[in-house]
């Protein structure tokens, strides 16, 4: 829960790198909210108004963590846009998350592997 509450509380920086961990800790969590919004305005059979406030609401901090994490493979933030290809943009994008950042330092920052908070 804290690898969320730490995107969320990076909500729009754009700069610096994000750990696999980070980004993936995220991606679980956002899943799981997705699925418990779902399966209740399903059950009680409301439009699905709670799960687009939070897609709207999550949708910044996702771009933030996912250019951070191309940030740590030593990619541009720009690469995110590969992900309008259809089919074949989603899983390039897919294996620029899975790839291990660049250890040490990169154009974009220290290694948050190796940084102290």
């Amino acid at each position: 829960m804290n690898w969320y509450l730490e995107v969320l509380k990076k909500y729009a920086v754009f700069n610096g790198r994000a750990r696999r961990k980070e980004y993936w800790m995220f991606f679980l969590f956002n899943l799981i909210i997705a699925f418990v919004l779902g399966s209740i305005e399903g059950i009680v059979g409301s439009p699905a108004i709670v799960s687009t406030l939070y897609g709207l609401f999550i949708l910044i901090p996702g771009l933030a963590v996912t250019v951070r994490r191309l940030h740590d493979t030593g990619r541009s933030g720009w690469w995110v846009l590969v992900s309008l290809v259809p089919f074949f943009g989603a899983i390039i994008l897919l294996i620029f998350m899975v790839l291990d950042g660049h250890s040490g330092e990169n154009q974009y920052g220290m290694n948050p592997k190796t940084e102290t908070i």
